[in-house]
């Protein structure tokens, strides 16, 4: 199985990766591919830059930068991966990217909008969801000290002991 996780530097991104690992470490034979969308350069760095190749190369090492901590993740896993860096807008880079690397599952965090933003300006999670011929898992942003697994069971547990 192929994983697509798309990773933009935020922690929850890296919490989707995290999720893949886990995946892989309970028995998933899989590959993945990291991608990175930049978002297209604005008037004013393309004025700026004068040079078209300039701002193609800042977006390629910013897309590497971003990717970094994820591979180191997956490396150490020893999970197989593949990288890429693409431009323009992320959902629709996304999707094609599934479709382009064949892709069968992809693996992202929620974007973390509030409600009003994401009412108002959608979120990435929310398009790719929508538009992608793959299944999709959104990964949430964990809570700190919130019970996982078999301790959220416990957890469970021990409250409905406690209300004896």
């Amino acid at each position: 199985m192929k994983i697509l996780l798309p990773v933009d530097g935020s922690e929850v991104s890296l919490q989707a990766v995290r999720f893949a690992i886990r995946l892989a470490r309970q028995g998933l034979k899989c590959s993945a591919v990291l991608v990175n969308v930049q978002e297209p350069a604005t008037l004013y760095e393309m004025v700026m830059a004068h040079d078209p190749a300039v701002l193609a190369n800042v977006a390629a090492a910013a897309g590497a930068h971003a990717l970094q901590p994820a591979q180191a993740m997956l490396d150490a896993a020893g999970i197989e991966h593949e990288s890429e860096v693409a431009n323009g807008d992320a959902a629709h880079a996304i999707v094609d990217i599934v479709e382009r690397f064949a892709c069968d599952v992809v693996v992202m965090g929620a974007s973390g909008m509030g409600d009003l933003r994401s009412a108002l300006l959608g979120s990435v999670s929310h398009e790719v969801l929508h538009a992608c011929a793959v299944p999709v898992m959104i990964v949430k942003a964990e809570v700190e000290d919130a019970p996982h697994g078999d301790e959220a069971e416990l957890d469970i547990e021990e409250r409905a002991a406690g209300q004896e």
